[in-house]
């Protein structure tokens, strides 16, 4: 059993404690961009470099990420999922891999001159399950699974009724598809990306109800394993959390902020009833991924304090010799302002 299933097991059974607060690592941004993926190249002094983008270097991100055995997830696309399982990455390791088993077209937003974020979502998804767990399309009863049998399905709902319903009609067809092949799957709901007659003040309680409508039809068995979904505030995300303790909450990262704007959403997040942060450029462009990892994890646990753990960042940063992106007083302010309500 791998370390997500323990703690999910425990957070449902009603025994959650800090340390069962889930950390992820969302490495699928291929899924939504091209050569902009990897973080920048960086100098000895971590300094970002000119130059061209290596997915080399994305990739031995992951593997430092999930041999560091902090975060329970590591999410990949299919593709890299392939790369690592063949390079042994996944191999007696208690961190669990998941991939992208969608990308509708809100997610296209790192295409650069691309206009379809402008468009309200439509549904697409590129990687056939049979062939991400089991390596075939079509594997033989009982075949062992050599890939990874979970993943994340992502929907947006824009008010927009066409839209809305292609979305849902297509999550239905993919729910039917991984109930056959045996694929759990966590489930993401973004914000609006192209709202059509709704007010913004109302973004938070249309999400949430949106959801949990959504959920309303689906027996257990198909339902997500956990949701990932913006923190949109202290009182919205506590509304969804108390509804139903048996939804597992989490929260997506966003852009990349500040340092203090990472700490500071895993621990709002985790004091309004979510229990899992799943983070992808708050991650990938700090100055140094693992130790911003392992900081979560104490600012998670409640060893430390936002304020304190940003500080205790910067003076790692300075006893490796690394140079900061921002000053420590600029990066121990909080930036975004869903964060300020807090």
């Amino acid at each position: 059993m791998k370390r997500l299933d323990e703690k999910l097991q425990r957070i449902r059974a009603g025994h959650y404690s800090k340390s069962d607060f889930i950390i992820a690592d969302a490495k699928d941004g291929d899924m939504g961009s091209g050569c902009t993926t990897p973080a920048p190249p960086r100098g000895k002094d971590g300094t970002p470099l000119p130059g061209p983008r290596r997915l080399r270097s994305y990739l031995d991100q992951i593997t430092a990420v999930v041999q560091q055995d902090i975060v329970d997830i590591m999410l990949l696309s299919a593709s890299n999922l392939e790369r690592m399982v063949e390079e042994g990455v996944f191999r007696g390791s208690a961190v669990q891999p998941a991939i992208r088993a969608n990308e509708a077209t809100d997610c296209w937003g790192g295409l650069r001159g691309g206009r379809y974020t402008h468009h309200p979502s439509r549904p697409f998804r590129t990687a056939k399950l049979p062939r991400v767990m089991h390596g075939a399309l079509h594997p033989v009863p009982g075949t062992p699974i050599t890939g990874t049998d979970l993943g994340l399905y992502s929907v947006t709902f824009n008010n927009d009724l066409d839209a809305d319903l292609a979305s849902l009609q297509a999550f239905a067809e993919f729910r039917e598809e991984a109930a056959a092949c045996g694929f759990r799957y966590f489930l993401e709901v973004f914000n609006p990306n192209a709202p059509r007659d709704l007010d913004p003040a109302n973004v938070p309680k249309f999400v949430n109800d949106h959801i949990l409508r959504t959920l309303a039809g689906v027996m257990r068995a198909d339902r997500p394993q956990f949701l990932k979904i913006p923190f949109n505030g202290p009182a919205a995300l506590e509304e969804l959390a108390a509804y139903d303790p048996s939804l597992v909450v989490g929260v997506l990262g966003g852009g990349a902020g500040t340092t203090r704007d990472t700490f500071e959403l895993l621990h709002q997040a985790e004091r309004h009833g979510a229990r899992l942060a799943l983070f992808g450029r708050k991650i990938n462009l700090a100055d140094s991924p693992l130790d911003i990892i392992r900081f979560m994890r104490e600012v998670a646990n409640g060893t430390i304090s936002p304020k304190e753990a940003v500080k205790a960042y910067h003076g790692t940063l300075q006893a490796q010799g690394l140079k900061p992106s921002r000053p420590l007083e600029n990066d121990s302010a909080i930036t975004e302002a869903v964060l300020k309500q807090g």
